[in-house]
């Protein structure tokens, strides 16, 4: 896979490291993959980091990284922000520094307030018209006075742009609440409905090949609703690793939007030959595994390898019509493959 696509686009929480450590295989892997001539660009969700940030943390990992390998969901919307309002504009940050950096970059003045005349606007040269346009991205330390804010301007009509909407984000202490709930703070407030730039939205995925110039990328995720549906938008191949959050059951449930090119256990899988499940009469069948539905039910015989198992009980689900596959009993087959 590492010859047959030219970028791969990966996620980074849940597919190259869990919080301060690397997945399993991920660093020997990807130094044997740029061997192997494919380029890596690490896509992310998270706004809260500048491009630097997130490159020292993969150097300190062991994987080689610079800042322009770094493409984030941040950069996605200062340049949607960029294509509306004037240059030099002020625009309202809710969010951190990998929000503001990416303003500055497209020629922007990050703000903290929606008032015209406040100290804060007046300090940055913005003028007496407020900001242009908000932006809002995830940071552990955005509180009640900067979604005010946002909802201040907001409901005037400033134009709105939120870097992504995932509701939840992983921490070491368990699953917090993500952008996307704050968003849903100044939605409930306004009543409006802000614009995505990030997964699975296509503004990332844009930003991400205009920067990358990919010609056959290959996203990379660990996330059915995120990853893997923004791979579908952007009308490009996939591949879900089972190194992050989605289970097997998920992944077995997924609807056609969400449904990866690719499955497997980790990123191993990029050294490896694209492996897919093939039909066999009323069966699918991978490695030592065949998998049938019948009378509503899945049932999966063989032996080998879990994941060859997976593949093909996910092929022979998704291959029926859309109410059927819903309604499929897939009870006992993940504990029959082994996972």
């Amino acid at each position: 896979m590492a010859r047959a696509y030219d970028v791969a686009l990966l996620d980074l929480d849940g597919v190259v490291y869990t919080g301060a450590r690397a997945v399993p295989h991920a660093v020997e892997v990807l130094a044997e993959a740029r061997e192997r001539g494919m380029g890596l660009a690490f896509v992310t969700n998270n706004a809260s980091r500048t491009p630097k940030a997130v490159a020292e943390h993969l150097v300190e990992l062991g994987v080689p990284a610079q800042p322009e390998d770094v493409v984030t969901s941040a950069q996605a919307a200062a340049r949607v922000v960029a294509e509306r309002v004037p240059e030099g504009a002020s625009v309202l940050v809710v969010g951190g520094e990998g929000l503001e950096v990416a303003l500055r970059e497209r020629g922007l003045r990050p703000v903290r307030s929606a008032g015209a005349d406040s100290a804060s606007d007046s300090a940055s040269g913005s003028g007496g018209d407020g900001p242009a346009a908000v932006v809002q991205g995830f940071a552990a330390d955005v509180g009640w006075a900067a979604l005010a804010e946002a909802s201040y301007a907001v409901a005037r009509g400033v134009f709105w742009v939120a870097s992504n909407a995932d509701l939840t984000i992983p921490t070491e202490r368990g699953i917090a609440p993500g952008n996307g709930a704050l968003v849903g703070v100044v939605r409930a407030a306004t009543g409006v409905e802000p614009v995505v730039a990030g997964k699975p939205e296509l503004p990332l995925h844009r930003e991400t090949i205009l920067r990358t110039g990919a010609r056959r990328p290959l996203v990379v995720g660990d996330r059915l609703d995120t990853d893997i549906e923004g791979a579908h938008n952007g009308g490009v191949d996939s591949l879900l690793v089972l190194t992050g959050v989605t289970t097997p059951e998920a992944l077995l449930a997924a609807g056609a939007g969400r449904r990866p090119t690719f499955v497997a256990e980790d990123l191993r899988a990029l050294l490896e030959p694209a492996v897919t499940a093939r039909r066999d009469g009323d069966a699918w069948v991978c490695g030592g595994w065949s998998a049938r539905v019948a009378d509503g039910a899945l049932a999966v015989t063989g032996e080998g390898a879990r994941i060859d198992g997976l593949r093909a009980a996910c092929a022979a689900v998704w291959a029926e019509e859309a109410d059927a596959a819903a309604r499929v009993d897939t009870g006992g087959v993940v504990e029959r493959l082994g996972w």
